[in-house]
């Protein structure tokens, strides 16, 4: 298993009993969408977040948090976060609420 099954029961966790939550495995990771727009996913060593350029910054001051990049290019809206820092439940829930937020204000595919 290319990623940590542990990692992806929290953040299953952190979505509670929102309707339109679905599970995709990708790019040797599994990623959580809503209605079909990317929120989060996890993958070796950690997980990534889908905040919006705009929160960005926000989600960035979370020690434990570094741009995303995805072969050699940051990619805009999106941050990584390590094993440890997503161990503790009050930065994940901040990081998930950006990001749930964020595919919230996206029309669904």
């Amino acid at each position: 298993m290319a990623y940590d099954e542990g990692l992806a029961e929290l953040l299953r966790g952190e979505f509670g009993d929102l309707a339109g939550v679905s599970e995709k495995k990708m790019f040797g990771g599994l990623c959580f969408l809503l209605h079909g727009n990317r929120v989060c996913g996890v993958h070796a060593g950690g997980a990534m977040f889908r905040v919006g350029k705009a929160a960005e910054g926000e989600a960035m001051a979370i020690k434990g948090a570094s741009p995303m990049t995805f072969t050699g290019r940051k990619m805009g809206g999106m941050i990584e976060v390590d094993d440890e820092a997503l161990s503790e439940d009050v930065k994940r829930k901040k990081w998930m609420e950006m990001a749930i937020k964020y595919a919230a204000s996206l029309p669904p595919k």
